[in-house]
């Protein structure tokens, strides 16, 4: 358990935006200290978007969960808050502003804890948007949602050995599939400039839906403050993802994040990551460049640049060296392929730099 934050953020209809993302014209709905942990609660669009009803007690209703089991603020949201299909689906709760964060540093958002707020999610594929358009979701259908249970979060282990319970076949109750939970948050930005709200789904230099598994408790996600005062948000809650998300969602729950929100000013953001362009994470084992790109192959090179930028900026590693060692020793990830700008991810060890002498980190 982590020490406990100054201040909590509920998920309400005031404190979120439902399928855009927050832009410097939004009020901050929480106002920090840098250096400050707070806790805040998300919300999963699965269970209150159109096609599903927009009716979370009456669509998890049809899967056994009981009325006073569904979490009272997604009903909320679906009953009163503001969205369109022509909106993004992710519910984001923000925007927090950071005291003192400028133009030109980068937001440091460190994961102290996740958990989950119900003992079950939702796995959906919908309207011919994954990675096997033509195939899936099947017989024409524009959406299949596949729900999923979950045992063990009230034992010992909590969600460390927790199991979300998969049927193997269409209704079949017998023989589950089973796999662990790696809690993390799909979606965490700062506000990007202007009048306009960004849709939610493609990610971008303000960070928003990259979809990096990789950010589970104890990991970091540096995101480019784009606005005075960050304007930090967060949602899109998993229980568990593999790298792609191919049928377009993972396992869809809410979690209550505890997260504290530093702030990286530009001299030393600079010295970190060079010219590097968006998002970069930490891990207690890896350093993670992104890349973003509507296509996959530029995104790979994307990630690779900017791979190159952060091993030079951080280690004053050579260019040239720089390129064989990540083809030799590091790994580059899809993070996701269906949220219209593809995403990867470099896993960069930050053990094999512990000789080097003055490296940044």
């Amino acid at each position: 358990m982590t020490t406990a934050a100054r201040q909590h953020l509920g998920a309400t209809v005031a404190t979120t935006l439902w399928g855009r993302l927050p832009c410097s014209e939004d009020a901050p709905v929480l106002t920090v200290e840098p250096g400050e942990r707070i806790s805040l609660d998300t919300v999963s669009h699965e269970g209150i978007l159109e096609d599903q009803g927009r009716d979370p007690v009456a669509f998890f209703g049809r899967h056994g969960v009981a009325p006073e089991n569904v979490l009272a603020d997604a009903a909320a949201i679906a009953s009163h808050g503001a969205h369109t299909p022509a909106d993004g689906p992710h519910v984001v709760t923000g925007p927090i502003e950071v005291r003192g964060a400028e133009v030109g540093d980068y937001l440091a958002v460190h994961v102290d804890e996740l958990v989950p707020r119900t003992a079950y999610g939702v796995i959906s594929s919908r309207h011919a948007k994954g990675l096997l358009p033509s195939s899936f979701p099947l017989d024409n259908t524009p959406l299949t949602s596949v729900f999923c249970s979950v045992t063990g979060l009230d034992e010992p282990g909590g969600p460390a050995t927790a199991l979300a319970t998969l049927p193997l076949v269409a209704d079949g109750t017998d023989r589950p599939v089973r796999f662990p939970l790696a809690p993390f948050l799909g979606v965490m930005g700062v506000a990007t400039p202007g009048p306009e709200r960004l849709h939610s789904t493609p990610p971008g230099l303000h960070g928003g839906n990259l979809d990096i598994s990789l950010l589970r408790e104890g990991s970091t996600l540096y995101l480019p403050v784009q606005v005075p005062g960050a304007g930090f948000y967060a949602g899109d809650p998993h229980l568990a993802q593999g790298n792609g998300e191919v049928a377009l969602t993972a396992l869809e729950a809410p979690l209550r994040a505890t997260l504290t929100l530093d702030v990286v000013p530009r001299a030393r953001a600079e010295r970190l990551f060079g010219r590097n362009r968006g998002p970069v994470a930490r891990t207690s084992q890896f350093l993670v460049p992104t890349g973003l790109d509507t296509d996959l192959d530029e995104a790979v090179a994307a990630c690779a640049r900017n791979a190159l930028e952060v091993l030079g900026s951080s280690f004053g590693m050579d260019p040239s060296l720089a390129y064989a060692y990540l083809s030799a020793a590091a790994d580059f990830d899809i993070s996701q392929v269906v949220d219209v700008v593809k995403g990867v991810h470099a896993r960069i060890r930050i053990s094999d730099f512990a000789l080097v002498e003055g490296g940044a980190w």
